[in-house]
Order: C-alpha cells, then sequence, then structure tokens
C-alpha cells in the first residue's frame, strides 16, 4: 500500500487519465479490506480523473458508471487479474467506460436543458396537474410511442373527453402540434420552444 500510494500521488510519467485506469485496478488487485475495496476503487478513480482535468467539479461520474456496467467490470477484472501482467485490455474498457460516462452525462445535460427552456418558454401559460405530468414525461424522454387521448387518459387517470380537453388546449397555446395522421390515429408532438 505505501508504494501504491507513494505511485499514485505522484505525477507526470504517464498520462493522467490511463494513471486513473492503472490506479483502479491495481488497488483493487492489492485488495487491502475485507470490504469497500471497490467502493475506494471508485473514489480512487474519480479523485485522480479531478486532477487529471485540474478542476474540482465534474459533470460525469466514472464510479457510478462502473456501477452501471458491473458485470463487464467484474468479467475484464477478472480477466485482467488472472491474465499476464498486460493491462491492455483493462485500459481499452475503462477507457470505453469513461466515454460512455460523459456520452450519457452529456445526454442528461441535454435533457435538462431542454426542460429549463420549455418550462421557461411557456411560463405565461397555465398548466393543470395532468398537463404538467405529460409534458414532464415528454420532456424527460420517458414517453413510449406517440401520444394520443387514450394514452393521455390512462396516464393521467382521466376521461378520454377530459384528456381529449386538455390536448386541444395545449395545441391552442402552441406547445403540443398535431401530427399529419388523424383519425382514430391521431397523435400529437411537443413543439420545439426555440424559434
Amino acid at each position: 500500500m505505501k508504494a501504491f500510494l507513494e505511485w499514485a500521488n505522484e505525477t507526470g510519467d504517464i498520462d493522467p487519465v490511463l494513471r486513473a485506469a492503472k490506479a483502479h485496478l491495481w488497488f483493487v488487485t492489492i485488495h487491502p479490506f475485507d470490504d469497500g475495496n471497490g467502493r475506494i476503487a471508485r473514489a480512487i478513480v474519480d479523485w485522480a480523473l479531478a486532477r487529471s482535468e485540474n478542476s474540482s467539479q465534474r459533470f460525469y461520474s466514472m464510479s457510478a458508471q462502473m456501477r452501471r456496467e458491473r458485470k463487464e467490470y467484474y468479467e475484464i477484472l477478472e480477466k485482467t487479474q488472472k491474465g499476464t501482467l498486460d493491462v491492455t485490455e483493462w485500459m481499452s474498457w475503462f477507457l470505453g467506460c469513461l466515454d460512455r460516462a460523459i456520452v450519457g452525462t452529456e445526454r442528461a445535460l441535454t435533457t435538462v436543458f431542454r426542460r429549463d427552456q420549455f418550462w421557461k418558454t411557456y411560463a405565461d401559460v397555465s398548466f393543470n396537474e395532468r398537463q404538467r405530468l405529460i409534458l414532464n414525461k415528454l420532456l424527460d424522454g420517458h414517453f413510449e410511442g406517440k401520444l394520443t387521448s387514450s394514452k393521455w387518459a390512462k396516464l393521467a387517470k382521466c376521461s378520454q373527453d377530459t384528456a381529449h380537453r386538455d390536448i386541444l388546449d395545449l395545441v391552442e397555446h402552441g406547445v403540443l402540434l398535431k401530427d399529419s395522421a388523424g383519425g382514430r390515429s391521431t397523435s400529437y408532438s411537443l413543439k420545439d420552444p426555440r424559434p
């Protein structure tokens, strides 16, 4: 552990992101504690990445991404620890995981900014509780398929007529647009609030 800590606190001999990957691998391989080694190793990665960026703030979490990819993580970890001293595959997986963490955060931030822009654009419109519920589902991207009055009624737990009135009100305010198909398959889409 003394050698590990001295090495982890050094700078300059390898790329700091690769150093973060190696630090994680070395720490979990040393396995100095009966419990908590994974959590500490993820904290070490987050610390090393923050240091590599020369910033105390990051908007992505490598630790959270590693937990999401737990199965693959354990597979590559075991393969690396039981193999030769070649850590190339581990490094490759780590860099891919880091990339996925950053991309996931970019998507999440895009959703946050889109929601913020939407609510600012329609700040003067009075929405009822059902409308807010459905609009939030649409904005969060947690809505599957097309928005119809039937789906609205089911999600908002209201009658078909109430759902239809809610939707027409939003169309009138320019919040929703009626899709081109009509009749029984009439559906609606969220209007992009950007000019």
